[in-house]
């Protein structure tokens, strides 16, 4: 399931990221991909440490706790740090790949855990028209669908799905991209739970509180009650 998710960013937040990117120390990706990866991968990140990088960060996850939309598609029960990377000039591309299915995320407390990549979550941090090409592309059972979405807006997409982010050939393309572990593993269960929920939300606004409401949201939590690991 592919999902758009609006306004993660607000302008406010888009203007102070865009000032302290403007100085930010900028790295080579490939340092944080793994062997096969590595291979096709040509862009750059911002380490986890700078400024720009806890800025953008902070507000990433600010705006994800504020969405009922990501809570209801992802069910998250861990996210990874999320990160900055940018496609431009020499360092414009990431071919087809699959994400590791397991990264090591530090805590809070100086400790590490892990976090299994069941969701993944781009967050463009510029416009579609700040550059050419850049398009996030990712192939399921539907097909290659090509995703560039403006700035603050987010997308949804299965770990598990082939993905590329095909050549930026006019200007500069940057964006905050994390992996969520969700509560239900299964991306063919966690689809079927946000559509339930999708409906049952449809039908309260359409017709209230109904004892099929009720019943229905008796439903929705016991199949994730069935489902969820926690």
């Amino acid at each position: 399931m592919l999902l758009t998710l609006p306004d993660i960013l607000s302008a406010e937040d888009l203007r102070e990221a865009r000032q302290l990117l403007r100085a930010a120390p900028w790295t080579d990706g490939r340092e944080s991909a793994g062997p096969q990866a590595r291979t096709v991968k040509n862009n750059q990140q911002l380490p986890h440490d700078c400024e720009a990088a806890q800025f953008i960060r902070q507000r990433v996850l600010d705006g994800l706790n504020r969405s009922a939309l990501f809570f209801s598609a992802a069910l998250p029960l861990r996210i990874f740090t999320p990160r900055i990377n940018r496609y431009g000039g020499e360092h414009n591309t990431y071919g087809n790949h699959i994400d590791n299915a397991v990264r090591l995320k530090a805590t809070a407390g100086g400790g590490t855990e892990y976090v299994r990549t069941d969701v993944s979550c781009t967050v463009f941090l510029n416009d579609p028209d700040d550059y050419e090409g850049g398009e996030l592309t990712v192939s399921d059972t539907y097909g290659t669908r090509g995703v560039k979405l403006p700035a603050g807006h987010a997308i949804l997409y299965p770990g598990t799905s082939l993905h590329q982010v095909t050549p930026v050939t006019r200007g500069e393309r940057v964006a905050c991209f994390l992996w969520v572990q969700s509560m239900v593993r299964s991306d063919e269960q966690r689809r079927l739970l946000y559509e339930l929920d999708m409906n049952l939300l449809a039908l309260r606004q359409q017709h209230g509180e109904t004892a099929e409401t009720t019943g229905l949201t008796g439903t929705y939590h016991n199949l994730l009650r069935m489902w969820a690991e926690t």
